[in-house]
């Protein structure tokens, strides 16, 4: 297996590099982008591009999530296990995730994302023991059209019409305590994608003035469809806003906030274990009754941009932030800190 998976990840890079390459060589020059032109790096689909231009991204994303929380309040790994004959301790979720932007037409830009997902989670059982799991892949591609709606002097209002693919896996396996030497299909929380074609629609509004900029976006997950282990994800919604300040030609500062919203799972999957052979429920994660979740987070951002010789149109970007508020439809594990890391290169 993992043989596999640092196969594909070779291959991926390859191509990605080998792309670039060739695309970089009938480039005419990079394009001039200050620190501020873009949103922080979190943000997706945050801008257009005028006709011709294209834009290659990288980004690394990080969550931290360790201790639990049902409702808005924090309870003790005891409270679960009264409940439930393993509680999930600790996730990391991480994806690198690839995009490309292109402009075919002043109004109208493309844009594409690749991500590859890795997830670990530890366990804790009712007996005392402890155990992890793992699941690394493919995530689901999507592909987007951002399409010009307003401009103004300073201002603009642009709308994001996305739609994801199904290409992230349903049926990633692991070993557990009560499966070994067998493997067994893992809770919702490890699969790398959704199994559904998912409408992503978004509105997005930017304005600068002189050192100031700032902006808005809203957006959603509309699943389109039950996929083909019998359930659905639950829709997910999500409101942003930035400020953001530049302090030289090479450096900006910007803080932001995110709101989110995500539903339960409509239906369940026949192949995730609820229950223990003695009917005890097994994990909070294997309920498809306890997926919800809102989340507030604070964010801080700095952001460089490269304004001239050979790396003019390159912007590195790195934004931090901590919740604020969340509840869990739970018993769940809580979101402790987000990471993200990336750079963006823009060119004729």
């Amino acid at each position: 297996m993992s043989s596999r998976i640092t196969s594909a990840r070779t291959i991926l890079a390859a191509n990605l590099v080998v792309c670039m390459l060739a695309l970089t060589a009938h480039a005419e020059m990079g394009k001039h982008v200050g620190p501020a032109d873009h949103a922080p790096i979190g943000v997706m689909g945050d801008h257009t591009h005028t006709k011709g231009e294209l834009m290659f991204s990288y980004r690394y994303m990080r969550m931290g999530m360790q201790g639990l929380r049902d409702d808005d309040e924090g309870i003790s790994r005891s409270r679960v296990l009264d409940d439930y004959a393993v509680t999930p301790t600790r996730m990391d979720m991480e994806m690198h995730m690839i995009g490309a932007m292109y402009a075919p037409v002043d109004r109208v830009t493309l844009a594409l994302m690749l991500p590859w997902v890795r997830l670990d989670m530890d366990h804790r059982t009712r007996m005392g023991g402890s155990f992890s799991t793992s699941t690394e892949g493919l995530g689901d591609i999507r592909a987007s059209a951002l399409v010009d709606l307003w401009k103004a002097e300073g201002h603009s209002i642009h709308a994001n019409l996305g739609l994801s693919f199904p290409t992230g896996s349903l049926s990633e396996v692991g070993r557990t305590p009560l499966s070994a030497p067998s493997k067994v299909r893992l809770p919702y929380p490890m699969q790398t994608g959704s199994g559904s074609y998912d409408f992503l629609p978004g509105l997005t509004y930017r304005g600068s003035l002189d050192a100031f900029s700032w902006g808005a976006q809203a957006g959603g997950e509309i699943r389109m469809n039950e996929n083909h282990a019998d359930y659905r994800l639950g829709n997910e919604y999500a409101l942003t806003g930035w400020g953001t300040y530049t302090i030289n030609r090479w450096v900006s500062a910007s803080l932001r906030f995110e709101w989110q919203h995500a539903l339960n799972i409509r239906g369940r999957d026949s192949s995730i274990a609820t229950t223990n052979p003695m009917g005890v429920p097994l994990v909070p994660t294997a309920d498809p009754g306890r997926r919800a979740f809102m989340r507030l987070d604070a964010l801080a951002g700095l952001n460089f941009a490269v304004p001239m010789g050979v790396l003019e149109g390159v912007r590195f970007a790195v934004e931090a932030g901590l919740p604020a508020y969340q509840r869990l439809d739970g018993p769940g594990l809580e979101t402790d800190w987000l990471l993200t890391v990336g750079v963006q290169y823009a060119f004729r």
